[in-house]
């Protein structure tokens, strides 16, 4: 069996992915998004950059035929050629499986190898922006391939990452672990049934195999499709014989309030919200909001303001600042799309929010989440705006997320604001755009001038901020229209 870094990063992020990579009929993968086909892209220009800088050498082989890699960058490291690209390091492990190591580069540096007085250490480039533990494990992995090769264990490895200065890995530190992933991984891939599925939004919304590992997670009911099952609390869950959907319903929230990574208010709310999604309804966590009073935590004025922002995290730019006017009294609403159109515009549509927020002084100001508090944090201090200017804006901020989770429990799979809006029947006009997309388009705008990627974007920008206003109208109306009568209310501490 051939087993690579690629397929222990892979397992590090996900067991049952590196199964499906290596057995898997991969016709049925996933269509790559725009989104992931930007990442490859940028990661390729981040590499062919971060290689430009170390003028490095190419073994000659067919692509592929990694026996004739192997060989040929032997010979290069004989010859103490100074920096290897797309180098080819095999070797044998427990007799059976073949170990293969392609580091992005391979440095020379002085020491005693087999070669004479000098030894290679290995590098990657990754796009990431901090040296993540699954980087530090394929490092010491192709360390402990790199010393078959040359006689003697690099001592360190190199991690070229999306800043100026380049990270050191101690390989010391990390090559237990690894063997220890190794030898897991390889146990996987040889079993004939592939791992249990267990959905992470944020892991698996990248991963080609996300449709056919959803299928099944929903056709088992699974509890990782319940917000608050992370993979620590499912494994102290299914120690319990807390498999089902219908068996965490029944479960004494005392039960698990002492267990790793719970305690009372997280136990209290991981039952409610499995009750909330098993019996398909919405489910009060506490009685602040004084039902069938009138009254509620949340902010209410004759004028309203909804206020999303789409961004480019690589160019640290926010380029829509999309604000809706909703004036009750008039029942009117005005939807303001403050765009740059290049990133140098950046400070103009940032003045143009603070005239236009200021024109409704006593308006809340609703969001969801808290980016839109830290931007305005950010965009104050960038372009020098008083501090009590800012202070006195965001203490009109109230963060619509915060209000729902600390209030209700849904019967959703996670609380994003697409997932709360559309149970509650709200759609978008695109209805596969998301925040990914609109990275894309705007990277495509500026490559293109493209004007109708403009326009796709401001569309979900302001669909965002219907969906925002949407929901809030909704939790309002439903802590204090309906009768206590109809709701089960949990306090919680």
């Amino acid at each position: 069996m051939l087993m690579t870094a690629e397929l222990l990063l892979q397992y590090q992020r996900c067991q049952r992915r590196a199964f499906l990579d290596t057995h898997g009929d991969r016709s049925q993968r996933d269509t790559p998004s725009d989104f992931l086909l930007r990442l490859q892209q940028d990661k390729v220009v981040h590499q062919q950059n971060a290689l430009a800088q170390q003028d490095p050498q190419k073994p000659d082989y067919y692509k592929g035929n990694w026996e004739a890699g192997a060989i040929a960058t032997l010979k290069l490291m004989q010859q103490g050629v100074e920096r290897i690209s797309q180098g080819v390091l095999l070797t044998n492990y427990l007799e059976k499986y073949t170990l293969i190591s392609r580091p992005d580069l391979l440095i020379k540096q002085p020491g005693d190898s087999w070669f004479g007085d000098w030894v290679y250490i290995p590098a990657q480039i990754e796009l990431g922006k901090r040296p993540k533990l699954e980087y530090q494990i394929i490092a010491a992995y192709n360390a402990y391939v790199l010393e078959h090769i040359q006689g003697i264990s690099p001592k360190s490895a190199w991690l070229f990452l999306r800043r100026p200065e380049v990270y050191t890995v101690d390989i010391a530190r990390w090559t237990s672990q690894m063997q220890r992933s190794l030898a897991q991984c390889l146990e996987i891939l040889e079993a004939k049934l592939a791992p249990e599925v267990f959905i992470s939004r944020q892991r698996c919304s990248l991963c080609r195999w996300y449709t056919q590992c959803y299928a099944i997670a929903k056709s088992q009911q699974h509890l990782s499709l319940i917000p608050g099952v992370t993979p620590n609390r499912y494994t102290q869950l299914q120690a319990l014989n807390v498999v089902t959907l219908e068996s965490l319903t029944q479960v004494n929230p005392a039960q698990l309030e002492s267990l790793p990574g719970f305690d009372r208010q997280v136990a209290q709310k991981l039952v409610l919200q499995a009750q909330a999604v098993f019996e398909n309804r919405p489910i009060l966590l506490d009685t602040t909001c004084r039902i069938g009073t009138g009254e509620t935590p949340i902010p209410q004025a004759p004028i309203e303001l909804y206020f999303d922002i789409e961004a480019e995290p690589d160019l640290n730019l926010d380029y829509l600042l999309g604000v809706l006017v909703v004036d009750r009294q008039t029942g009117t609403e005005t939807f303001h799309k403050l765009l740059a159109e290049t990133p140098a515009q950046e400070e103009r549509i940032w003045q143009q929010f603070l005239d236009l927020v200021h024109q409704y002084p006593t308006a809340p100001i609703y969001h969801f989440c808290a980016y839109e508090v830290d931007t305005i944090k950010r965009l104050g201090k960038l372009y020098h705006t008083p501090r009590q200017q800012i202070k006195t804006l965001l203490a009109r901020f109230v963060d619509v997320y915060e209000q729902v989770t600390q209030t209700v429990a849904l019967p959703v799979e996670n609380y994003t604001l697409k997932a709360i809006a559309r149970w509650l029947g709200f759609e978008w006009r695109d209805q596969q755009a998301n925040g990914s997309h609109c990275i894309y388009w705007y990277d495509q705008w500026l490559a293109t001038g493209d004007r109708t990627l403009l326009e796709s974007i401001v569309r979900y920008n302001e669909d965002d901020c219907h969906a925002t206003r949407h929901v809030k109208d909704w939790l309002i109306d439903f802590t204090t229209d309906l009768p206590p009568t109809n709701l089960q209310v949990i306090r919680t501490p």
